[in-house]
């Protein structure tokens, strides 16, 4: 498949890899071992967002409707040459649980652990490790400035090295 051959050439960064998680065109991403929630009833926009951890248990978590979640992908992902589109599974989806529906672009030169949307329309238990949504790799066309911005090459800490989560 494209993506592993281009991922062994150097020009896709997916690490941990798994072949097993690999689709005809995306890869299939894990969610962290963490969520943080806003802690204010109303967010505001023009102040700082206190945000409060939830670690996953093994049992998992029940998302709750009316609740932003903000979670981890297990995988580091990037590429020098490929602009990227993070999504959802389609059968998280007809559960009810919502990913990245603002923001989905991932830069040409980015690469770390992706800070993911969750928003579930109807209670959902999730897990950590769990295969959460896909990734794939885009070509881009005319002169390219590679992403410079805050988050092209930052991690959240308070997710595990890879290899140090076990598949869910």
């Amino acid at each position: 498949m494209e993506i592993a051959r281009r991922r062994r050439e150097g020009a896709i960064t997916i690490e941990p890899f798994g072949p097993e998680r690999l689709n005809p065109q995306s890869y299939n991403y894990r969610l962290g071992r963490t969520l943080k929630v806003h802690r204010t009833p109303a967010a505001d926009t023009h102040a700082k967002h206190e945000l409060e951890e939830i670690r996953i248990p093994a049992q998992g978590i029940v998302l709750q409707p009316g609740t932003v979640y903000l979670g981890t992908t297990v995988e580091v992902l990037g590429s020098t040459e490929y602009a990227m589109r993070l999504i959802g599974r389609s059968s998280l989806g007809r559960l009810g649980l919502f990913l990245q529906y603002s923001a989905d672009l991932g830069h040409r030169g980015s690469k770390h652990r992706w800070t993911l949307e969750l928003e579930a329309t109807q209670p959902v238990r999730v897990y950590a490790g769990m295969d959460i949504g896909q990734v794939s790799f885009w070509q881009t066309a005319g002169a390219v400035l590679p992403y410079a911005g805050t988050f092209g090459h930052r991690s959240d800490a308070s997710v595990p090295p890879p290899g140090l989560l076990a598949a869910g």
